[in-house]
Formats: structure tokens, C-alpha cells, sequence
């Protein structure tokens, strides 16, 4: 039988604009024990296929991991935001230009199950519609378009490391042999 943690108490160390930091006091199997936990109001991530079957996609530097990355168009659930698919297309729009006709939801994915709330969720869009990319202040994206199998291979070699791109690969390239 697994041992379920229950939480003691609980008080907040840091408030920040896109996520909080509490520290839990639990239940542990030998007493008592702390968890710090990230708090974060979710993210969506898209899969965006053009109709030459290309996948829509941006390169950006990550100043977190201090280097350029090739991932999906993302973003945060803004707080007060409950619609995950709003949230998804209005991303869509803002990093790439792109609105979409056809949206389907594959699921979410949980970034770090041992110290952050922090869930994702990825869809799968299909009949693009170009348009004005609308990015925020402080985003500076490049846009790339490659063929599908191409950033599969990529991801499957290694060479993304980015995890929400690498989730989302893996369940859109079950979603499209299915169909």
C-alpha cells in the first residue's frame, strides 16, 4: 500500500507574478516532513499543423536553462482564466499569427509531480489561417515551420530536450495515425 501525504500546515514563502512558493508541513511514514511546492496557474501548449503538414513552431531564448530552444507555440493560463481552450487559442494567435479551425485536446501533462502544481495542456490544431503574430513586451520569438516527421525524428534522436514538445509529439503522432 502507497503512504498518502496529508498536509499539516501550510505557509507561503514567495509571491511572484507567474507562480508562488509554499512550504507544506505533512504527514510523513516516519512523522513529519516539509514539502516546497510551486504553485502555477497551468500553461497550454499547441500542436499546429499547417495544410502542407508542416508543424508550427518557435525558437526562443530560455534564460532559465541560458540558451535558444526549439519547442511548440506556448504560454500561462492568465489568472482568473478557466478555459484552458481560450487560453490555447489566444496563444496560438499571439506567438504565431495563426488562428486555427480545428482543435482537438490530447490531454495535459504534469511538469514536475514532486514539487510543482503545474499542469499543461496540449491540443492538436489543424486548418491554420495566417494572420499578425501579437507577441507580448517582453517576448521575442522566431517562428519556424518544418515538416512533421522531420521534428518527430528530432525528438525521438534527442536533439529537443524542451519536455511539454516532446509530450505533445508523442501523443499527436498517435492522434495522426489514428485518423
Amino acid at each position: 500500500m502507497i503512504f498518502k501525504e496529508e498536509r499539516i500546515s501550510s505557509e507561503r514563502i514567495y509571491e511572484g507574478k507567474i507562480l508562488n512558493v509554499r512550504r507544506d508541513k505533512v504527514t510523513a511514514l516516519k512523522g513529519e516532513a516539509y514539502r516546497e511546492i510551486i504553485e502555477h496557474n497551468g500553461a497550454v501548449a499547441m500542436v499546429a499543423i499547417t495544410d502542407e503538414g508542416n508543424i508550427v513552431l518557435v525558437k526562443q531564448y530560455r534564460y532559465a536553462a541560458g540558451r535558444v530552444f526549439l519547442e511548440l507555440p506556448a504560454g500561462k493560463i492568465d489568472k482568473g482564466e478557466t478555459d484552458p481552450l481560450g487560453a490555447a487559442k489566444r496563444e496560438l494567435k499571439e506567438e504565431t499569427g495563426y488562428t486555427a479551425e480545428h482543435i482537438q485536446y490530447m490531454g495535459k501533462i504534469n511538469v514536475s509531480v514532486a514539487y510543482s502544481e503545474e499542469v499543461i495542456h496540449l491540443y492538436f490544431m489543424t486548418g491554420l489561417t495566417p494572420g499578425e503574430q501579437c507577441l507580448d513586451e517582453d517576448e521575442a520569438v522566431e517562428l519556424i515551420e518544418m515538416p512533421f516527421e522531420e521534428v518527430y525524428d528530432m525528438a525521438a534522436s534527442g536533439k529537443l530536450e524542451d519536455a511539454k514538445t516532446l509530450a505533445a509529439l508523442l501523443m499527436a503522432k498517435k492522434l495522426m495515425e489514428e485518423n
